[in-house]
């Protein structure tokens, strides 16, 4: 878009339309110079008001601003524990082999009868 009011700064303009000799010279004009050429007072005119010109906005950089919101949740963490009691009853067989044992003495006797006795004499007995 091109602003009508705005010459931008360029050449040798202000930046707000104006040049060096002014708002515009007449030719053979310089700055200070009366249209009766050197020396001459200059001759002074009403101000006139010229409609408003606009310039191009002036943007400054962005500012940051930070809202923190602050929403507290509680969360429950449940944590469950069990503990199981065994009673454990172990139970030791023993097998005991008992073994008697005895022992006998067997004596073996052989009586040989080989002839009679003897008498002794039966004398000198009293009765």
């Amino acid at each position: 878009m091109v602003n009508r009011f705005w010459n931008g700064p360029s050449g040798n303009s202000n930046g707000f339309g104006m040049t060096q000799g002014g708002w515009g010279t007449a030719p053979g004009m310089g700055p200070g110079m009366a249209p009766g050429g050197w020396g001459t007072s200059p001759v002074r005119f009403p101000p006139q008001t010229f409609p408003t010109r606009y310039a191009p906005p002036q943007v400054a950089p962005r500012q940051e601003f930070v809202r923190t919101n602050i929403f507290p949740t509680v969360v429950p963490h449940i944590q469950p524990s069990h503990t199981t009691t065994v009673n454990r009853r172990v139970i030791e067989n023993q097998f005991y082999f008992p073994h008697t044992e005895s022992v006998v003495n067997e004596c073996c006797v052989k009586n040989t009868m080989c002839g009679t006795p003897h008498m002794p004499c039966k004398c000198g007995r009293r009765r």
